[in-house]
């Protein structure tokens, strides 16, 4: 494996460049049971259909993905996306942790650098996200980062079968809590 090239360093994560070594990684992170159904889909995307979508989201400027690395260890541990309309300066977002690094509190800071670099670089208006409701662990680290409840899609998701709601939830520059690991790195 290729060593990862960090973009932006915080406190215990970094955000790096994606990596094509690491696409077995990104592909066994997103096939997971738990990781399906966080996302509300109910089946596993094939090996050749992860693989061919490499070259057009690498490609694609509105696709911006990144590599979240562990500090202690510069172990990679999940991506997130930043999907960017650019009409009108906003993004979807989107974090994928491995299983092994879910429940330590990583969310969180991977989700405040990917939203530190859509404000304070990206110059992105607002960077909004959808949940499903029962995604309690999910709903907790995006607001800690920032997001707030904006909206309620009634029953356009699945959780464990079961039809539920998926929340809307946005983020501005102003709700951004801080500090920025972007201004320490240009000061």
């Amino acid at each position: 494996m290729s060593d990862p090239h960090l973009l932006l360093i915080g406190e215990g994560l970094a955000l790096g460049m994606p990596r094509r070594d690491m696409l077995p990684e990104y592909h066994r992170w997103e096939n997971d049971a738990r990781t399906i159904l966080g996302y509300g889909n109910q089946w596993a995307q094939a090996w050749e259909v992860r693989e061919s979508g490499w070259e057009r989201q690498r490609g694609n400027s509105r696709y911006q993905q990144f590599e979240i690395v562990r500090l202690e260890d510069r172990a990679a541990i999940g991506v997130t996306v930043l999907q960017i309309n650019t009409f009108v300066q906003t993004a979807e977002f989107v974090v994928v942790l491995a299983p092994e690094a879910r429940g330590k509190g990583y969310a969180t800071e991977a989700t405040r650098l990917t939203l530190d670099w859509a404000f304070h670089l990206g110059a992105l208006r607002m960077v909004w996200l959808k949940v499903l409701e029962p995604n309690r662990a999910g709903i907790a680290a995006y607001e800690k980062a920032g997001f707030r409840q904006s909206g309620r899609l009634r029953k356009s998701g699945y959780w464990l079968g079961q039809p539920v709601d998926e929340l809307l939830m946005d983020a501005l520059p102003e709700d951004f809590p801080g500090p920025s690991a972007v201004a320490a790195a240009v000061q």
